[in-house]
């Protein structure tokens, strides 16, 4: 009985004290209300210069948003939502050209094949000066871009310069459906290897990687490597298809756990396409997003080795909310974790001049600092480690360049544009004499410094004699890529990418799964326990 009546008691004075916690949260309320509206007033009647409601309302959504000090947020206007959705989605309708601005200048960077622009003769630094009956000097990309996209089927003129001509030329376009492929080749290495770069994960990543796979798999490919260096990410859906090409029905491929909501699991829908090639996914510090749901999910099922580099880490999944007038709001709203229960996200924050930078940062990963991750268990009982991001299998760095070919690199970065461009039109000149199998001459390289001091790159002479290997591999992969195509470039490339030849040498070394798999255990007595027993 007297346990009974402290129990009543405990619970009468609770009471009062939960009310209190109400009203003082209401209080906290009304009075963040008073203040936001006595801002807002001030502002509206009083600031010097004359600020419309609706402007001031957006600009209030937006240091809301800013606040929160996520850094994935994001407020979208109507023309922000359709360009995401154009990034994201591959397709869009226009003619066809990827542009930069430089100095108020806007300039062709990029022309997609079988395209208006590509019918139509653009050439990759030709500059636009006029789009319809508008002059664009000192217009930004966006509005330029703006007024070149429009309905399928529509026309467009627009007015260009070229250098070396003497008068500008006008081009008209009927704008089409431009798809920009995820995988923009797909090539057999070594007789045996199916080699897929994936570049993003667009409303069609998924079809295109098992397109391409299944075709180099009949031309007769033993192993696959799947390139996601660089692959910032897409679509979930496509992530969740690209995994159950290479992992059967019922297996986990990520789980996300959210606020206030239940945990949700998206698991393989159907059989796999190629369930047992053995397999390698190529990963870096640009790898982020849906490739790391990707290459997490095969690491923890065993499917696949990761080389490399340590991934980026974005595990946050972010939601787009739609809202009046065609804005939408794009909030972090949960986290993403592999099927062993490792956190994708790696700890960031955003610093004042907007950069993201690692809390922990450890991009020189030294045994030391993997060592000191948390350590998950992959199906077979393999180490993998936590700690956010994607630790590769086998860690390759990129091929170091000496610090006379740094200082080059430095030089010709400085101009990017300028230098690009000098690299371009060399190429498109020599397109008409190469052929794939040319090798670079000492004629190319004094070519190419003639047309860099043109452009205005300032380069010291010796230290561009001394860097010729640097020299030589940059006219290789842009005037094989301008004249032949990214296949061929890549084909030429090989021996020059670190961690595509160590893939190569794994795959030969694993001629199953489990081989390969063991190739990265720790010692010999472990690689052994986990090859299969004859």
């Amino acid at each position: 009985m007297p346990h009974f009546r402290k129990t009543a008691i405990i619970g009468l004075i609770a009471v009062p004290i939960i009310a209190g916690g109400f009203v003082v949260q209401e209080r906290s309320t009304q009075n963040g209300e008073r203040l936001f509206g006595q801002v807002m007033t001030l502002i509206s009647e009083r600031f010097v210069d004359s600020v419309s409601a609706g402007a001031l309302y957006e600009k209030a959504a937006r240091g809301l948003v800013m606040e929160l000090k996520d850094p994935y947020a994001e407020l979208y206007t109507p023309k922000q939502l359709a360009n995401f959705n154009q990034s994201t989605g591959g397709f869009y309708a226009g003619v066809g050209m990827q542009i930069e601005n430089q100095d108020g200048v806007t300039t062709v960077s990029k022309v997609f094949p079988h395209t208006p622009a590509d019918e139509a003769g653009i050439r990759v630094g030709d500059k636009i000066i006029g789009v319809d009956t508008s002059v664009i000097r000192n217009w930004t990309n966006e509005q330029v871009s703006s007024r070149l996209k429009g309905p399928p089927g529509t026309k467009v003129t627009a007015k260009f310069s070229r250098p070396g001509a003497p008068e500008p030329f006008t081009a008209n376009f009927t704008r089409r459906v431009i798809h920009i492929p995820a995988v923009p080749y797909a090539i057999m290495l070594d007789n045996k290897t199916a080699y897929v770069p994936v570049q993003g994960f667009n409303e069609t990543a998924a079809e295109e990687v098992a397109t391409n796979i299944q075709r180099l798999a009949n031309e007769g490919a033993k192993s696959i490597v799947l390139d996601l260096r660089g692959n910032g990410g897409g679509y979930l859906d496509q992530a969740l298809a690209m995994t159950n090409i290479f992992i059967g029905k019922g297996k986990e491929i990520v789980s996300v756990r959210g606020r206030g909501e239940p945990d949700v699991t998206h698991i393989t829908q159907s059989a796999a396409l190629v369930p047992a090639l053995p397999m390698i996914i190529l990963t870096d510090g640009y790898t982020a997003s849906a490739s790391e749901i990707v290459a997490g999910a095969l690491q923890d099922h065993d499917r696949a080795l990761i080389v490399g580099m340590t991934s980026f880490g974005k595990g946050l999944v972010q939601g787009m909310f739609g809202l009046d007038g065609g804005y939408a709001i794009k909030l972090t709203t949960a986290k993403w974790f592999t099927p062993s229960g490792r956190s994708i996200q790696k700890a960031r924050k955003l610093t004042d001049d907007g950069q993201l930078v690692e809390v922990r940062p450890d991009s020189l990963e030294t045994d030391s600092a993997r060592k000191a991750r948390p350590k998950y268990k992959s199906d077979l009982g393999r180490v993998v480690y936590g700690g956010g991001a994607i630790t590769p299998d086998v860690f390759v760095k990129y091929d170091t360049i000496s610090s006379v070919e740094q200082k080059l690199a430095r030089a010709l970065v400085a101009k990017g544009q300028e230098t690009h461009l000098a690299l371009y039109d060399l190429a498109f000149d020599l397109k008409a004499n190469l052929k794939p199998d040319f090798l670079v001459t000492k004629e190319m390289r004094e070519d190419l410094y003639a047309r860099l001091t043109k452009r205005g790159v300032i380069v010291d002479r010796k230290d561009y004699d001394t860097g010729v290997k640097y020299v030589d591999r940059l006219l290789d992969e842009n005037v094989s890529s301008v004249v032949f195509g990214d296949s061929t470039a890549k084909r030429r490339d090989v021996l020059e990418d670190r961690q595509l030849v160590k893939a190569l040498e794994l795959l030969k070394k694993g001629p199953t799964t489990r081989d390969l798999l063991a190739l990265s255990a720790p010692n010999p007595l472990e690689a052994a326990a986990r090859r299969p027993k004859q």
